[in-house]
C-alpha cells in the first residue's frame, strides 16, 4: 500500500484523472441524453396534468345544425351533471365577436379564423387552466379585459396591454340578413384590452387544422352580459375513473341526447396521444444519442482503463516474479482504478444533473411546469451502476490475465504480433512514413510504449457514424416533410365549404381532362369497438384515398381502413372484425346500428376536419375509412336537405394530372371553385358560403418537426467534437509513448518532415476505417432509426441516403483527421534522438 501511494500513484495519477474525467464526462452525457428523452416523451403528459385537464368535451346541436334551445340545453346540462361517475362539468360559450377596424367598420374577414368565447363555470380557468406566457390572467369582475393565443394576438396586430375595439352580436343576428352592415346593430361593443398571451392545454401541439383557428377568452363578467342572446358551444367533462371510463360515460351521455340531435365529441386523450406522438422524435432521437454516447463511453473509458493496465505491467511483473499471488497483484494494480472509476461515475451523475435543465425538448418546452434541474433516480443510480461495473470488470480482468504467469518482460515483447497491414503496405511499395504511419496506426505495442491505438479506431469510427447516421436521418425526415404522399395527402388539393361541397363542383370535375382523379368524402365521428373514432366516408373502389402502409383500400361495404395508431389502440390487426355504432335507437333514423366490419388495411390518413377542441378529426394514425354503405338507407335519406347544394360532399380530394405545371394547375383550380361558387351565390339560402381549396394541411408530427430542430445535429456534433478531441489525446499520446521508436526512425535517417508524415499516415488511416466501418454502420443505423420513427408515427417509411452529405463527410473526415495530427507531428519531429537513446 505504501508504495503504491508514495511512488507508483504519483506517476499514475494523470491517467486516473484522465479516466474518471473521461468517464464523467462521457458518462454524464450519456445519462443525461438518456434521462432527457423519459423527461421530453413523458413532458406533455407533465404539463397536461398541471393545467386540471377534461376527459371529454361534447358539443350536441339539432338536426340540420345550428344550437339546441335553450330549454334543451337546460334540460341536458342537469341530465348529464346526475350521471355516476362526473365529477365536474364545466361549459364554453363561444361568442359571436367581430373585431372592428379603427375607423368603427366590422372586421368580417377575421371571423372564420377566430373563436373568442367565455366561461361561467371555470372553463380554461379552473379547468383545462390555460398556461399564461405573458402577461397575467384577466380579472373575473372586469368585463373589458381579454386574454389570447399569440397568433390570434398576430391576427390582430396587438400585444399585451393593447385596446381592440369589439362588437357582440346574438346568435339570432349572425342569421339576418343585414349582418356584418350597419343595419344589424351590434348587442354590445368594448374596447378590449388584452391583458395576457395565453396557451390552451389542446394547442401546444397542434396539426394545421387546429392551428386554422386562433382563440381569446373573455372574463365570466362579459360572458354573462351575453349568454341571454348566446348557446353553449361544447361541454367538458371530468370523470372519476379518468380516461379509462370515456367510452362507457360516452354511451350514456348519446342516450340522453334529445331526439334526432346531432354531436360531435373531443376525448383528451387524443391530443395527448397526438402530442406524445409528436414529442416521439425528440425522444428518440436524444435515447438513441444516449445509447450511443454510453456505448463510446464505456469503449474510450475502457481503453483509458486498459492503457493504465498496460502502463502498470512492468510493475505487475516485478510484483509477481517477487512472489506476489495474482489476487495481491490485481488488488494492487486496480485499487486506485476502482478508485478513479467511482469518482467518474460521481461525475457523470453530477453532470447529468447539471444537464438536466436543458431537457425537454419540443414544442412542450415553453409551457413546461417545471424546466429546472432534475433527478431521473432510475437512470443515474443504474447508469453509473453500469459504468462502474463495466470499467471496474475490465480493470480487473485485464490486470488478471497480465499476472497470470510469472514468465514475463521478454518474451512477451518478442512474441508481438505485427500489423498485417503495415506488411501489405511495405510490399504494396509505400513511402516509410506511409509503413510506419499504417503499422502505429493497427499496432499497440506493449509495458510502457503501449498506445491505445482502438480508442482512436473506435472513437473516429463512431464520429463517423453517428454523423453519418444523423445525416440520413435528417435526410429522411426531410423527405417525408417534402413529400405529403407519406403523411396522408396524395392528392393536389382539398376542396371545402362552410357546409356542403355543393354538387355542381362534381359535375366540373366529371368534365374536367386536367382532373386525374377526385373523390368525395363526408367527415364523422363513430364508435368503434367502443371507443369514438373519427372517420372518412366514403365511396367503396374510391378513385383516390389516404395512402396504405398494408392492406388494401375498401371495395365492400362490410370493410373497413384504421389509422395504424387506431389499429393499435384498438388492438386489433388487419383482417380482424370490429364493431361500429353511431346513435341510439331512440336517434332513429339517424341511427346506425351495431354493423361488423373486417379490417382490410392501415392507411397513413390526412389531417383533414375542424379544430379538435368540438370534435376529433383524422390525422395521420388517427381515425378510418369506410363506405356510405355502413348508413342504413333511412339515415341517409333523413339527412337528405331540400336544397340540393347542401348534398354534396364535406370534403372533395382532387389530383390534378402530373404533366400540368404549377399555373397550369392554379388556372384549373379556379375554373373549379367557379363551378362550385357561381351554384353557392345563386342560392339564396348558401348565407354567402364559399368554396375555397385547401392547401397540404400538415399533421402536428410534420408542423412541430422544427421542435426537435438541430437536435440531433447537436448531439452528434457534440459527440463529434469529443472524438476528434479523443483523436488529438490518442495521437499526442502515441507520440510521447513511441519517442523511443521516433528516436530511432530519426537516428535511422528519417528527416522531421517525413516523422511529421508518419503521424499523418497514422491519423490518415484512423480516419479511412472511420469512414468505411462507421459510415457503413452509420447509414445502416440512420435507416433503422427512421423507419422505427416513422412507424411509430404512422408515416410513410421510405429513408434516403444523402449521397453529397456522405461524400461530404469523408472528405471532411479525412481533413480533420491531418489537422488533428499537425501538433503530434510537430512533437514527433522534435523528438531529441541522443537524450533517448544514450542508455541503447
Amino acid at each position: 500500500a505504501r508504495y503504491r501511494t508514495t511512488i507508483t500513484l504519483r506517476r499514475r495519477l494523470g491517467g486516473l484523472a484522465a479516466v474518471a474525467v473521461l468517464t464523467g464526462g462521457l458518462g454524464g452525457i450519456a445519462l443525461a441524453a438518456t434521462a432527457g428523452a423519459r423527461r421530453t416523451q413523458s413532458s406533455f403528459a407533465t404539463f397536461e396534468k398541471s393545467t386540471n385537464p377534461s376527459d371529454l368535451n361534447v358539443s350536441v346541436g339539432p338536426p340540420g345544425g345550428g344550437s339546441l334551445t335553450p330549454t334543451d340545453e337546460a334540460t341536458f346540462d342537469h341530465e348529464v351533471a346526475s350521471l355516476p361517475g362526473v365529477r365536474r362539468v364545466a361549459s364554453f360559450m363561444v361568442l359571436d365577436a367581430v373585431p372592428e377596424t379603427p375607423s368603427g367598420g366590422l372586421r368580417l374577414d377575421t371571423v372564420s379564423s377566430l373563436e373568442i368565447g367565455g366561461s361561467l363555470d371555470g372553463l380554461y380557468t379552473a379547468v383545462d387552466r390555460v398556461s399564461v406566457v405573458q402577461g397575467r390572467l384577466f380579472d373575473p369582475a372586469r368585463d373589458d379585459e381579454m386574454v389570447m393565443s399569440a397568433d390570434l394576438a398576430a391576427l390582430l396586430g396587438v400585444r399585451v396591454g393593447g385596446i381592440v375595439p369589439m362588437s357582440f352580436f346574438s346568435d339570432e343576428q349572425t342569421s339576418e340578413p343585414g349582418f356584418g352592415t350597419p343595419a344589424v346593430a351590434p348587442t354590445l361593443r368594448r374596447q378590449m384590452r388584452v391583458v395576457g398571451i395565453v396557451v390552451f392545454n389542446d394547442q401546444v401541439v397542434q396539426d394545421d387544422v387546429d392551428r386554422s383557428t386562433s382563440r381569446g377568452l373573455v372574463s365570466p363578467a362579459l360572458t354573462r352580459l351575453l349568454l341571454p342572446g348566446t348557446s353553449v358551444a361544447y361541454h367538458s367533462f371530468q370523470l372519476e375513473g379518468g380516461a379509462s371510463s370515456v367510452p362507457t360515460f360516452e354511451r350514456a351521455v348519446i342516450g340522453l341526447l334529445p331526439a334526432n340531435s346531432t354531436y360531435t365529441l373531443h376525448v383528451a386523450a387524443t391530443t395527448a396521444q397526438k402530442a406524445n406522438r409528436s414529442a416521439r422524435p425528440a425522444a428518440i432521437a436524444l435515447g438513441a444519442f444516449g445509447l450511443i454516447a454510453a456505448i463510446v463511453a464505456l469503449l474510450v473509458a475502457g481503453q483509458a482503463v486498459a492503457r493504465q493496465v498496460r502502463a502498470d505491467a512492468e510493475t505487475a511483473a516485478a510484483l509477481r516474479a517477487f512472489g506476489a499471488s495474482t489476487r495481491t497483484v490485481v488488488l494492487a494494480g486496480t485499487l486506485d482504478l476502482l478508485g478513479a472509476v467511482g469518482v467518474g461515475a460521481l461525475l457523470a451523475v453530477g453532470v447529468a444533473v447539471g444537464l438536466s435543465s436543458l431537457s425537454p425538448v419540443g414544442p412542450v418546452r415553453p409551457v413546461y411546469p417545471d424546466r429546472g434541474v432534475s433527478i431521473d433516480g432510475l437512470v443515474l443510480v443504474l447508469g453509473a451502476l453500469v459504468l462502474v461495473a463495466v470499467l471496474a470488470a475490465t480493470a480487473v480482468v485485464l490486470t488478471a490475465r497480465g499476472a497470470a504467469h510469472r514468465a514475463a518482460g521478454g518474451d512477451r515483447e518478442a512474441t508481438l504480433r505485427r500489423s498485417v497491414l503495415a506488411g501489405f503496405a511495405a510490399r504494396a511499395g509505400l513511402s516509410p512514413s506511409g509503413v510506419v504511419g499504417v503499422g502505429f496506426a493497427f499496432e499497440s505495442g506493449r509495458g510502457r510504449n503501449a498506445v491505445s491505438v482502438r480508442a482512436a479506431l473506435v472513437s473516429t469510427a463512431v464520429a463517423v457514424g453517428l454523423v453519418a447516421a444523423t445525416a440520413t436521418f435528417a435526410s429522411s425526415l426531410q423527405t417525408l416533410v417534402s413529400h405529403p404522399s407519406l403523411y396522408g395527402w396524395s392528392w393536389d388539393s382539398t376542396l371545402i365549404a362552410s357546409y356542403k361541397v355543393p354538387p355542381a363542383t362534381a359535375t366540373a370535375l366529371d368534365h374536367d381532362p386536367d382532373v386525374a382523379a377526385w373523390a368525395g368524402y363526408d367527415l364523422a365521428t363513430a364508435s368503434i369497438d367502443g371507443q369514438t373514432v373519427p372517420v372518412l366516408l366514403g365511396g367503396t373502389k374510391s378513385e383516390l384515398g389516404p395512402p396504405l402502409i398494408s392492406g388494401h383500400d375498401v371495395d365492400h361495404d362490410d370493410e373497413i381502413v384504421l389509422g395504424e395508431s387506431t389499429l393499435a389502440q384498438l388492438h386489433r390487426h388487419i383482417g380482424d372484425t370490429v364493431t361500429v355504432q353511431y346513435g341510439n335507437p331512440d336517434d332513429a333514423p339517424i341511427y346506425v346500428p351495431p354493423t361488423r366490419l373486417t379490417i382490410v388495411g392501415a392507411a397513413t390518413l390526412p389531417a383533414v376536419g375542424f379544430p379538435s377542441a368540438f370534435a376529433d378529426h383524422i390525422s395521420m394514425g388517427t381515425g378510418a375509412v369506410l363506405s356510405r354503405g355502413v348508413e342504413p338507407p333511412a339515415f341517409q335519406q333523413a339527412l337528405v336537405n331540400p336544397d340540393d347544394n347542401f348534398n354534396g360532399s364535406d370534403v372533395v380530394f382532387v389530383r390534378q394530372r402530373s404533366d400540368l405545371s404549377a399555373a397550369a394547375k392554379a388556372a384549373d383550380l379556379r375554373h373549379i371553385l367557379g363551378a362550385g361558387n357561381n351554384a353557392l351565390q345563386a342560392d339564396p339560402s348558401a348565407g354567402g358560403d364559399t368554396l375555397t381549396a385547401l392547401p397540404v394541411e400538415r399533421p402536428a408530427e410534420i408542423v412541430n418537426y422544427r421542435s426537435i430542430g438541430a437536435t440531433p445535429t447537436l448531439l452528434a456534433a457534440g459527440l463529434a467534437v469529443g472524438a476528434f478531441v479523443a483523436l488529438v489525446l490518442t495521437l499526442v499520446a502515441s507520440v510521447r509513448r513511441r519517442r523511443q521508436v521516433l528516436a530511432w526512425l530519426k537516428a535511422l535517417g528519417f528527416t522531421p518532415r517525413q516523422l511529421q508524415a508518419t503521424v499523418a499516415w497514422q491519423a490518415s488511416v484512423d480516419a479511412v476505417v472511420g469512414i468505411v466501418v462507421g459510415g457503413t454502420l452509420g447509414i445502416a443505423l440512420g435507416r433503422w432509426l427512421w423507419t422505427l420513427f416513422a412507424r411509430s408515427i404512422a408515416a410513410v417509411p421510405e429513408p434516403t441516403i444523402p449521397v453529397p452529405v456522405v461524400i461530404a463527410l469523408a472528405a471532411g473526415t479525412l481533413v480533420l483527421a491531418n489537422i488533428a495530427a499537425a501538433i503530434p507531428g510537430r512533437l514527433a519531429a522534435r523528438t531529441p534522438t541522443a537524450n533517448l537513446l544514450r542508455n541503447e
